[in-house]
Formats: structure tokens, sequence, C-alpha cells
């Protein structure tokens, strides 16, 4: 008995209609990228180990999908590593390539590779898959899409302050009723980190109270607790994790916390200057939060973090982001700054399907079907098949000439709105019968009007 055919969890296929839901999306996204000025690319599915490797911590690099090496270069494989117990030096010897786990760490890469045909700032957009090892949930896959917008070669707080607005314009654009930008800054982190006493550990830190939200209060000082912080330390942080109030209450807070510390204090005068500058241009319907314990534990954010969720929604954030003034350093660019947001599409599409937010025109595939009566009927419609779709409507005739029961399932099953009826009596007077599939209204229309009827 043969086996039944199956898909790798974290994994999904796109039937139609889900990839015409999909391809909406992204043709907003697509708009509004170019709206601010953003250009595409495109990098290829799997990098080299090394571009990748070292650049997520230890958590990220975890969850790298490896390419097994093959052919001959299989024999070169460190068995002494194996035997020495060194799985990562010998996991590096048996995969030189690796599928690349986001947009951005590839996009330093082409920034330093491609610097000479590139003008600066170089605002790009990406929309591709990625991948990652992780285990598959709600709203987690192990296959997904980006969609990037990142600006290099420049350090203006300007760039953030257009980047809030594009998920701002982009979401409202896709029907979302409600959605919240957080908004942090990683100097305000290392301030906290310097207060704390823990000035050389601060990703460890940050690792442990991004997860906050999901393992509480007394989940992170366990977890604290568990890295040998000290008990100093940890009673120094925590009253951060109840801090409430508006942006400005916050801030004025964090003055004081952090007055001794001067990159934190930076901190916060970058932050004041985004939410200020926001103020200034307004927002359609994104609530800008700052909220002190995001951190979103990735090693290259150095200024602005951003994530963003959706109000009402049982799922995670569904776009983020920050600066990383020193990414393309690592390879062997310094001094180009940059800043960029990914929306996490699949995230995103869940919701809006969750929320029923997608515009019932989108699934609709092809709008007229002309129904089959014969060899004879169907000479006389290829030509009006041929005008409408010359006309850019989309058009078909049913392929046999079988009951006319089974030809309208097809069509209402296919979701197609009208239906053409044209046999041998409605040839002979030049009007042809046209049926709403949605309403089940039918009149006759003149078969030279019949472009018209649809224009």
């Amino acid at each position: 008995m043969s086996q039944k055919p199956a898909i790798p969890k974290g994994t999904r296929d796109f039937l139609p209609q889900d990839v015409a839901k999909r391809e909406y999306l992204f043709s907003i996204l697509k708009k509004n990228f170019k709206l601010y000025g953003f250009l595409p690319i495109e990098t290829p599915s799997f990098e080299l180990s090394s571009t990748l490797m070292g650049k997520y911590g230890e958590e990220g690099d975890r969850l790298i999908f490896r390419v097994l090496n093959s052919g001959d270069k299989m024999k070169k494989a460190d068995l002494q590593a194996l035997e020495d117990g060194n799985l990562p030096r010998f996991a590096n010897s048996l995969s030189e390539k690796a599928l690349r786990y986001d947009l951005t760490v590839p996009f330093a890469r082409f920034v330093v590779q491609h610097q000479n045909e590139l003008t600066f700032p170089f605002k790009r957009f990406q929309i591709q898959p990625v991948w990652r090892a992780d285990r598959p949930q709600h709203g987690r896959y192990q296959e997904f899409t980006q969609c990037d917008a990142d600006v290099v070669g420049s350090d203006s707080l300007m760039h953030e302050v257009d980047l809030v607005q594009l998920f701002d314009a982009s979401l409202t654009e896709l029907g979302l009723p409600g959605f919240t930008i957080q908004i942090n800054n990683r100097k305000i982190l290392t301030g906290i980190a310097e207060v704390c006493g823990e000035k050389n550990r601060i990703v460890e830190m940050t690792v442990a109270i991004d997860k906050l939200d999901k393992i509480g209060e007394d989940g992170v000082v366990n977890e604290l607790k568990s890295k040998e912080f000290s008990d100093a330390s940890i009673e120094k942080l925590t009253p951060l994790f109840g801090l409430s109030g508006s942006n400005t209450e916050k801030i004025n807070l964090l003055r004081n916390y952090l007055s001794d510390s001067i990159v934190g204090q930076e901190g916060l005068d970058e932050l004041e200057f985004v939410l200020n500058k926001t103020n200034i241009l307004g927002l359609r319907k994104a609530k800008l939060q700052f909220e002190v314990t995001l951190a979103r534990g990735l090693n290259y954010y150095t200024g602005a973090i951003f994530e963003v969720k959706a109000d009402g929604v049982k799922m995670g954030s569904i776009c983020g982001g920050g600066r990383y003034d020193d990414l393309t350093g690592l390879f062997g660019m310094k001094g180009m700054s940059g800043v960029g947001i990914s929306f996490g599409a699949d995230r995103i599409y869940d919701v809006l399907n969750e929320l029923n937010l997608f515009p019932d025109e989108v699934t609709r595939g092809t709008e007229i079907m002309f129904a089959n009566f014969g060899e004879k009927e169907v000479d006389f419609i290829l030509p009006l098949i041929q005008k409408l779709r010359l006309k850019g409507i989309s058009s078909e005739v049913y392929p046999a000439n079988v009951k006319m029961q089974k030809q309208m399932k097809y069509a209402n099953d296919k979701g197609i709105q009208f239906v053409i009826l044209a046999g041998e009596s409605e040839i002979s007077s030049s009007k042809l019968q046209i049926k709403n599939m949605t309403t089940g209204d039918q009149q006759d229309v003149a078969v030279d009007e019949i472009i018209n009827f649809f224009n």
C-alpha cells in the first residue's frame, strides 16, 4: 500500500484562493514600499553558512537550516571533530551552505558585495521566503515569507519616522481594525544593563526580558537566576516589568532611572525624536507605544526596535524591525548605518483570514463562463471570448457538451459570476442570455452589446 503523500510540518500548500489572497496582500505592501521610495531586490534562497552563522545569537544559530554537502564534498567531513565531540566544527564540515534565516543579513551581504553599484542612502524592499527550524505552532511556520523594507547609508532618525508611517499606511490599507506599534531603543536597554551592574551581559539580559509577555515576570526572574544574574541586579530590574502610563510618563520615569547612564539618555533622546515627529505627522489607525521590555533577541539591533501586534487576535507579533548600525561591519564595511522593518506576511495573512478582512473580489477567478451546447455553438462564441479577453475580462467556455446542471455546478463551485447561454435559439435571434450566478437574474443582451455590457 502506497504511503499517503504529506508535506513537512511547519510548511503549507496554497490553493488558488489562498494564492489570490497572498498576492493581494503583497500588492498592497509593494505599492506602499514604492510610495515611500523603496526599490525591489532579490537574493538567493541559500547563502554560505559563514554569511549567516553568528549573526543571530546562540538561539538564532540553532534555528538555521543547514544544506548538506553533496557528492565528493561529503568526503571532506571532519570525522576527528566528531570523535572529539566538537559538533559545531563537524556540522560546518558537512555543510557549506544554509537556507536564509531572514532577509536582513543577506541584505547586509548584498550591500557590501554591490556597494559600488548602489546609490546611498539605499532604500530597498524585498519579498521572499525564509526558513527557520522552529517548533511549528499557530502562527509560527518553518517556511514563511518576509516582506522587508530597509535603508542603509544614513543615521537620520527620520527613517525611523518613515518606517512607523509605513507600518501604519500598509496595515490600515489591509483593513486591520486596530494594531499597536511597540517601540523601544537598544541604547535604553544598554543603559538599564549598566544601572543593574550587568553592562557586559546585555544580550543575555535582553533575551530574558524579551520573553516577559510569554512567560510572565516570575518566568523572567527564574531565567535570570538560572543564568546566575545577582539578586541585586534582578531587584534593580524588576520594577521596569510593570512600567505603565503614557509614553511621556514612561520616558520621564526612565529619565530618572537612567540618570547616571549616558547611553541610556541618548536612547531616550532618540525615542522622543521619533515619537514627537510621529505626533506631527499623525497616524491613521496605529497606536504607537513605548515598551521598555521590548528587546527582540537579535544581536545586531543597536538603536530603535519595533514590534507590531494586531489588536484582539491571539497571535504573536506580525511585524518587527530596528536599527542595526554595525551590521555591514560584519562583512568588512564599517560606518554603514541601517534601519529596517519586516512584515510577517504569513501571520498577517492569518489575521486577515481570521477577521474575514479579504475583499470578496480578491478570490474571484473567471468572471464569465459560456455554456457549451455543442461544436457549432462553441465556434460561434470563440470570437466573443477572444474579444472579452482582449478587454481584460477573464472568460472561458465549458470544455464539454454535458448536462447543463453539471456545467452550472462547475460555475458555482468555481465562483464564476456570470454564465452566458448561447444555444441555437439565442444565436439565431442574435441575443444571448446572461445569468448572474450571485442573484440568479437573467437577461437577454444583443451579441454586439456583450463587450459593452461587461465594460
